[in-house]
């Protein structure tokens, strides 16, 4: 479980697009790495719309916004294109990130249990520590607030 002060785990993905995007590559630089259930569902259309038109505020202050799911790149393409999103959509289908990161997790619908990915998100600081975590996150707001986080010194 990644914690606030300790270095980020690594993060070496797959992108739209097929890109690919790794922590390694963004050192120096602040990171946004937010952790959604899966594309094209309302809250994480939402989630995607709310960075992506904040996206010109992260990138004055240099910082990179990156959504990962297990969703197969092929899924993120279409998500991407269908609602216009401007972030970097990172593909983790085998789960390894959501764990290293601690956001996959044992969640309760209905009074079912499943395994699930936690919606999550984590600013990484220049030197590849975390600065911040938000666990649970509820998605009005929380693009705002994370914006908010990285402009306080």
């Amino acid at each position: 479980m990644p914690e606030v002060g300790r270095p980020a785990p690594a993060l070496d993905l797959p992108t739209d697009g097929g890109g690919r995007v790794s922590l390694a590559a963004l050192k120096g630089r602040p990171v946004v790495v937010y952790f959604y259930p899966k594309a094209d569902t309302p809250g994480c259309t939402n989630e995607g719309k709310d960075f992506s038109a904040l996206l010109d505020d992260f990138a004055a202050l240099d910082a990179t916004v990156v959504a990962v799911s297990k969703d197969p790149v092929k899924k993120l393409d279409r998500f991407k294109a269908k609602h216009d999103l401007k972030v970097v959509l990172a593909s983790d289908e085998d789960g390894a990130a959501c764990e290293a990161w601690g956001v996959w997790v044992q969640k309760r619908l209905y009074g079912r249990e499943y395994m699930g990915i936690e919606r999550a998100t984590f600013l990484v600081g220049p030197d590849g520590n975390i600065v911040r975590a938000w666990r649970n996150v509820r998605v009005p707001g929380h693009a705002e607030a994370v914006l908010a986080a990285l402009k306080a010194p």
